[in-house]
């Protein structure tokens, strides 16, 4: 069954509400276990009776004193104000509560970064991390914790004839200081696989033959087959083969002071790349100060794009543009910009190898809410270790492939091949027969994930494939998933694209950009995007939202060093 096949006998939402969890009772928002209180929004009520006694008083004193005591009322809400954390509403706040700011004194004796447990260098996990204790830290269980978000669920889409493509959806998020509370002391269990290690070939000849890269290692057929047998401890390809660890002379290198502060980025990293200056740098907004002293941004560029930036942006200064980290890579693998991509995207784990958690975000998508907000909602809430979005549209990869071919997203023959060998391997269209799976086709740009060795694991695998293939990780992500999941049960967690389209805002390619304001047009910019909602508990209006209707330009065709492999007539056997 195709997935609009699919979409139709389920009875599924159009544009970027499709869903299969409510064919079987899913709620899509993701509900949590107590019922929500009133929380901050409590203040509300005695702002009006104060009003009222201000107004009584005035015509009591007569005219004359009452411009006196105005001032005098007005410089004794200043005072308050500055003593007191006033709750407000603010239409770019996209938080049900809007108190983003850690004071001070709270942020060193309740959130004391020096005391959060760390991830181990290396590839194995110590023992040592989870008997870690977090000295006057704040924390909240779910188990006992009155979550606002009780009973929210998204609504269904606003009937507008005159837009029918995808839009963002309400999301109920908890405040940055409570998804802190909320973060697990402890890393989640892994399943089967405990300690994951990598191959390295420094000074030892990979097989030409194979298909691949030198930067993965051209991993053999029987290699990759073996790599989804998961056992307790295991050893497999995943990039940077060569040197002497990741960045440094494997390709994809790194300056040693920039690799030496990756190393020290703990607990959270948000990360975004641009190659071939084929992207403009989007700025984070909302983002809480917390976080800001907290977690890590990085945004990894090559030389043509660093060149551009330091020449465009007023912004640039000692390697870092806003809150972006700007980190040069030499000696790129690919010269597929998009191919090069895929490195920090999928190996994050690899690069950061201190972090507890991760959120990549493509570059073409400005984030318009706390990373930590997204922590919460997607992963610790759900008790999930990976998240992704679906696609809006597509659940097959048959109609995946040849959207990409239509699209001109990589040459023909390659796709081809490569859906091919995964039909041969039992890739099958996409029904409800597979659920709880709701789709085989992922909307990629944005993964937030916990990194532990089981979605170490997933993403080697995953890159492999587009290291071996094509570039476009849509079409390879089911099989991965599938094999992973057959073995030990595990799969990523896939939520709605509408709810992706309420904490990113998409942006367009720099060239198509360019291209808009050559010919007089007014290019959009983020600015122009509806400003986020703050949701109460139990909402239920969806914000409006508006995009300019522009004709996207075709991709051009990947080309890189690697060998682009050819369909083999009568199977798989000759690989």
């Amino acid at each position: 069954m195709s997935g609009s096949a699919a979409g139709l006998g389920l009875g599924l939402r159009s544009g970027s509400y499709g869903s299969l969890a409510a064919a079987v009772g899913g709620s899509g928002g993701g509900g949590v276990r107590k019922a929500g209180g009133r929380g901050a929004w409590a203040l509300r009520g005695g702002e009006k009776e104060r009003l009222q006694l201000l107004h009584r008083a005035l015509r009591l004193v007569g005219r004359r004193r009452a411009g006196v005591l105005l001032l005098l009322a007005v410089a004794s809400a200043a005072v308050f104000c500055s003593l007191f954390a006033v709750v407000k509403d603010d239409s770019s706040s996209i938080s049900i509560v809007n108190n983003f700011e850690v004071p001070n004194a709270i942020q060193n004796s309740v959130y004391p970064s020096t005391t959060r447990p760390l991830m181990m260098s290396g590839n194995q996990y110590s023992s040592v991390v989870n008997k870690i204790e977090l000295p006057n830290r704040l924390h909240l269980s779910y188990a006992n914790f009155t979550h606002p978000c009780e009973g929210f669920s998204v609504p269904p889409p606003l009937v507008d004839k005159k837009r029918t493509g995808p839009r963002p959806c309400p999301v109920c998020y908890v405040s940055v200081d409570q998804a802190f509370a909320l973060m697990p002391l402890q890393a989640s269990p892994s399943p089967v696989l405990k300690n994951l290690n990598y191959i390295s070939e420094d000074g030892i000849v990979a097989n030409l033959s194979s298909q691949g890269s030198a930067f993965g290692g051209h991993p053999s057929l029987e290699q990759r087959n073996k790599s989804f047998d998961i056992s307790e401890s295991m050893t497999v390809h995943c990039g940077f083969v060569k040197g002497k660890k990741p960045g440094q002379g494997t390709g994809f290198d790194i300056k040693d002071d920039d690799l030496l502060e990756m190393e020290q980025c703990r607990e959270l990293v948000v990360a975004s790349a641009i190659f071939g200056n084929y992207d403009m740098i989007q700025h984070p907004r909302n983002i809480s100060e917390f976080s800001k002293a907290n977690a890590c941004f990085y945004m990894f560029v090559d030389e043509e794009t660093e060149a551009y930036v330091k020449n465009s942006s007023s912004l640039y200064n000692n390697n870092k543009v806003g809150l972006w980290r700007l980190v040069v890579v030499r000696n790129l693998p690919y010269e597929d910009p998009r191919r090069t991509g895929k490195i920090p995207k999928l190996l994050l784990h690899r690069l950061f190898p201190n972090v507890r958690f991760s959120v990549w975000i493509d570059a073409k998508l400005e984030l318009v809410a706390d990373p930590y907000l997204l922590l919460e909602r997607f992963l610790w809430r759900k008790n999930t270790t990976f998240a992704i979005s679906r696609h809006y549209k597509r659940f097959d990869v048959f109609e995946e492939a040849e959207a990409n071919k239509a699209a001109g997203k990589y040459d023909n023959a390659s796709i081809d091949y490569q859906i091919e060998f995964y039909r041969n391997e039992g890739l099958s269209h996409y029904s409800p027969a597979k659920f709880p799976i709701t789709s085989d086709v992922p909307e990629g740009c944005v993964i937030i994930r916990e990194h532990i060795p089981i979605t170490n694991l997933f993403t080697c695998l995953w890159f492999n494939e587009v290291d071996r293939f094509t570039s476009r990780d849509q079409i390879s992500f089911s099989t991965v998933r599938d094999k992973i999941r057959a073995r030990v049960g595990w799969m990523p967690e896939m939520f709605l694209d509408c709810e992706r389209r309420n904490f990113v805002v998409q942006a367009y390619h720099r060239e198509l950009l360019e291209q808009m304001i050559a010919s007089g047009r007014r290019p959009p910019s983020t600015t122009d995007a509806p400003p986020s909602r703050k949701l109460r508990p139990g909402s239920r209006k969806a914000p409006p939202s508006k995009k300019p209707s522009v004709k996207r330009k075709k991709e051009k065709k990947s080309s890189s060093r690697r060998r682009v492999p050819k369909p083999v007539p009568g199977g798989m056997g000759a690989m």
